[in-house]
């Protein structure tokens, strides 16, 4: 009587917390759930060590079930635990983390595993503000992205269904508040206050970015629910919107804002004092600036955190069924054409993977096994194909003859993305993990070309390449680029990424493999050619990510350089010889068989270390063991 007397003390706060965590953890050795329900209204930096592993593990998991590799993952657990002052020691595998974390006092092992694998690109980018977010809501600086003020937006608004676009909305919203403080700072506040109304920007924006003692301030704040640009109750509530978001910046950039802006330097809890005299209550709320004493205190709670988690995790795909299989479609006829296939080829391609990519969407909805539905999809994408190119055979007897296109219909299920963090696995002396993702590789191959074997077996193909187009060498290299940049768009979007950065990572393919297949037409090996393709989008690709930190490009444009390097180079892996290969074993022709198996090893192998080399030139990190 006594234990259940205390259950129905429990507080409804702490039962939803222990009922929240819980479901967090279904495939976990489960922590002890009581303390994180005593600590789920605490904030995270004074909660018990069960409570933070609770966080820092389970960004890894999201992470790690998003498809990056495990460097990252470990990489990225770290970055939350650092401002939670607790050490994390993790074992990183295909579907499973172990890890093991401390504060100095208490020590606690969690260990979770995945049901499946998968790629999901959008999350790994979000999963990078929400490092952000956290570390500054918890007085530590950005670590990823310059301006904070992006982040802290972009999680606070994470059930927008698209974060992509409100992440560029904010980011002009951002530049435009900045150019009216800075005409406050340097002009009339008569003109600040003009381009305030036509950008919409809250007039208290311009105040704020005067010197304290300034008496337009003082006016200004005292006049601002009169003056302020905002014509309805939707538009008012969108502008105290975007205010709580320009205030989440850590004190470092609000006081190197006020130095450019000549504004007298003194302490934040003093100017806070100030303004909470002065200012109106509507508005002293959003301009309260704390110190990182007060942040660490009153920042993030232990629910807060698990919150933005948990949209980040339930977020929808960002496409249909129906316009993945047409990216599929689009990005195998592409494929098919930069392998040499002609226009009869392409359409067969076209037609089969897009119905293949469609049922794959709709069967994994089940969550079917995810070698079972590689098996049928790639059968139904081949027989589509090959059903496709004798029905034009009817009119046109010269398709019946290309038996190879049923190969290009079969490319939408190159397991690119493990394939290439398994070799940057390994790249990083991480066996376990990399040896994992290989086999998994492996595994997706093998029941991709049984299934395409089984097919050419029933409907007697044979498949002996495409036959030369004949075509101008400057319309095929343009021809190229255009294939290029549409094939990795399309596999873009089956890795769910935004559309900028689906356009991103096609622009550096483009470049990357048009110069690649350029280089094996002037006699240069396809190892070595596509070996300076993956290093050259390693290049461009870090040269991204500069540009946007240096404020050359917009912030909203920064990804992180593995959603923009596996895309661009996935396209060069050789599926053409895998087939070929399979194709020629089960014709029980073993030399061939052998001869293609090996071609495609050797071209495969340089990809991962084409882009590691890259990272060894361009980061530190990857530059010394250390």
């Amino acid at each position: 009587m006594k234990d259940v007397s205390e259950q129905k003390k429990k507080s409804a706060p702490e039962a939803k917390g222990a009922t929240a965590v819980r479901k967090f953890h279904t495939h976990s050795i489960p922590l002890d759930m009581e303390d994180i329900a005593r600590d789920w209204e605490k904030p995270v930096v004074d909660a018990g060590i069960a409570a933070k592993a609770s966080v820092i593990v389970r960004v890894g998991m999201l992470d790690l079930g998003a498809g990056t590799g495990s460097f990252r993952v470990r990489e990225m657990m770290h970055r939350i635990a650092y401002p939670l002052g607790v050490h994390v020691r993790a074992d990183v595998n295909l579907t499973d983390i172990e890890a093991t974390c401390t504060d100095g006092r208490n020590r606690i092992t969690e260990v979770v595993d995945l049901p499946s694998t998968g790629v999901n690109t959008e999350r790994i980018w979000l999963l990078e503000h929400f490092a952000d977010w956290f570390s500054v809501n918890l007085g530590k600086g950005s670590m990823y992205h310059v301006d904070s003020q992006l982040s802290d937006g972009v999680v606070k608004h994470l059930d927008e269904r698209d974060a992509s676009q409100y992440s560029a909305d904010l980011a002009k919203r951002l530049r435009e508040r900045a150019k009216v403080e800075a005409e406050a700072a340097n002009g009339s506040v008569d003109e600040a206050l003009d381009l305030a109304s036509k950008t919409k920007v809250l007039v208290t924006s311009v105040a704020k970015s005067l010197d304290d003692d300034n008496e337009e301030a003082h006016r200004l704040l005292a006049d601002s629910a009169e003056v302020t640009p905002v014509e309805d109750k939707a538009a008012e509530e969108k502008a105290y919107d975007d205010a709580e978001v320009f205030t989440g910046d850590s004190n470092e950039s609000v006081e190197s804002a006020n130095a450019a802006n000549g504004a007298t330097a003194e302490s934040p809890a003093a100017s806070s004092t100030k303004r909470k005299n002065r200012v109106p209550k509507e508005y002293a709320e959003h301009f309260n600036e704390r110190s990182d004493e007060e942040k660490a205190k009153g920042g993030i709670t232990v629910r807060q955190a698990h919150e933005r988690l948990d949209l980040i995790e339930r977020r929808k795909p960002l496409y249909k069924p129906w316009f993945s299989g047409l990216a599929s479609a689009l990005a195998c006829a592409a494929f098919v054409f930069l392998l040499g296939g002609g226009p009869y080829d392409m359409i067969g391609a076209f037609v089969g993977a897009g119905l293949g990519q469609w049922m794959r969407r709709r069967l994994f909805a089940y969550h079917l096994n995810q070698f079972f539905v590689t098996f049928v999809c790639v059968a139904a994408a081949a027989l589509a194909c090959t059903g496709t190119l004798r029905l034009i055979g009817i009119f046109d007897p010269v398709a019946l003859s290309h038996d190879t296109a049923y190969i290009g219909a079969m490319l939408f299920v190159i397991p690119g993305f493990p394939l290439i963090t398994g070799g940057l696995d390994m790249a990083k002396i991480d066996f376990p993990s990399g040896i994992q993702r290989v086999a998994y590789v492996l595994c997706i191959i093998l029941m991709a070309t049984l299934a395409g074997w089984a097919v050419a077996v029933m409907v007697h193909l044979h498949p002996e390449g495409f036959e030369p187009l004949g075509l101008d060498p400057w319309v095929n290299g343009l021809l190229r680029f255009v294939a290029a940049f549409v094939g990795v768009w399309g596999f873009s979007v089956l890795f769910n990424s935004p559309q900028r950065m689906c356009l991103t990572a096609a622009l550096i393919g483009a470049i990357t493999d048009t110069l690649r297949l350029e280089l094996q037409d002037f006699n240069v090996a396809p190892e070595m050619a596509t070996f300076i393709g993956a290093f050259l989008a390693g290049i461009l690709a870090s040269a991204w990510r500069s540009s946007v930190r240096r404020g050359w490009l917009p912030p909203h444009l920064g990804y992180p350089r593995i959603c923009l390097t596996v895309p661009s180079i996935v396209i060069m892996v050789p599926g053409l010889y895998m087939y070929r290969a399979m194709w020629y074993l089960g014709s029980f022709q073993t030399m061939n068989a052998l001869d293609w198996a090996f071609r495609a090893f050797m071209v495969i192998i340089c990809l991962p270390i084409g882009l590691a080399m890259a990272r060894v030139v361009t980061d530190k990190s990857w530059r010394y063991d250390i």
